[in-house]
């Protein structure tokens, strides 16, 4: 089975939204990561003056981990799957947080420009045809020293690293995907994470496609040589601004 990619992926999301969230929930530390990464873009001021981008907000719980880093910041939230927005709406949400339908290959189309500060980007790239153009896009939004937070299951290139992903799969995953009847889009994010680069892999990918200071930083628990924090820098002297 080829990997799920753009509407035929949207619509998977869509089918799988009214039980997304009670799966993560049962993922230790999933939504702690989140909170973890989006504290490793380094944002001062809790967020005041600055514009960011959470690309790939899907129920928006990454949202939740980019507003509680940066509460006084204008968060503008993106997902292809107009089903997960559905359920990312419904949450309460403060002022500052808005929600838009729109790929993140398609940005410009939906009305989303920069300049940005940040962008956090949780569980996307490796959904995307192709990753290159998306960050190379993504890097033009920031201003110049911009930040960017991308959290992924990114293996960390050990044999023990793809063995424990896929036990946890086959054993844990792909079963509630089937009894939630989304086995199709549970199989795709263990193809999706076996087949994309490993952390120091997607680390020179970044670099290529022109970031700077690129740092891959590890998660604890189950998901260590996992799941990973890959921050970097637009290029530029400017930071966010304080």
């Amino acid at each position: 089975m080829p990997l799920l990619r753009d509407d035929a992926l949207s619509a998977a999301f869509d089918h799988a939204a009214a039980t997304y969230d009670r799966l993560t929930a049962a993922n230790p530390g999933y939504h702690a990561h989140l909170r973890r990464s989006a504290r490793r873009l380094g944002l001062p001021a809790a967020g005041r003056r600055l514009r960011l981008l959470d690309l790939g907000c899907g129920t928006g719980a990454s949202t939740a981990a980019l507003l509680a880093a940066a509460p006084h910041a204008e968060i503008v939230a993106v997902d292809a799957s107009a089903g997960m927005l559905d359920r990312a709406r419904a949450k309460a949400w403060p002022h500052n947080v808005s929600f838009v339908h729109a790929p993140a290959e398609r940005l410009e189309e939906a009305g989303v420009t920069g300049p940005f500060d940040a962008v956090f980007a949780a569980y996307l790239v490796r959904n995307v045809a192709d990753p290159d153009a998306l960050l190379t896009a993504v890097r033009g939004l920031l201003v110049p020293g911009g930040r960017i937070a991308v959290h992924e299951y990114a293996l960390g290139g050990r044999a023990v690293d793809r063995a424990v992903w896929t036990a946890v799969c086959r054993g844990v995953v792909l079963p509630a995907g089937r009894l939630a009847g989304d086995g199709e889009l549970y199989r795709h994010l263990w193809r999706s994470v076996v087949e994309f680069d490993t952390a120091p892999d997607f680390g020179r990918r970044m670099a290529r496609a022109g970031f700077d200071r690129v740092r891959i930083l590890p998660l604890p628990g189950w998901q260590t040589g996992i799941t990973h924090t890959v921050v970097a820098t637009a290029p530029g002297t400017r930071e966010a601004a304080a």
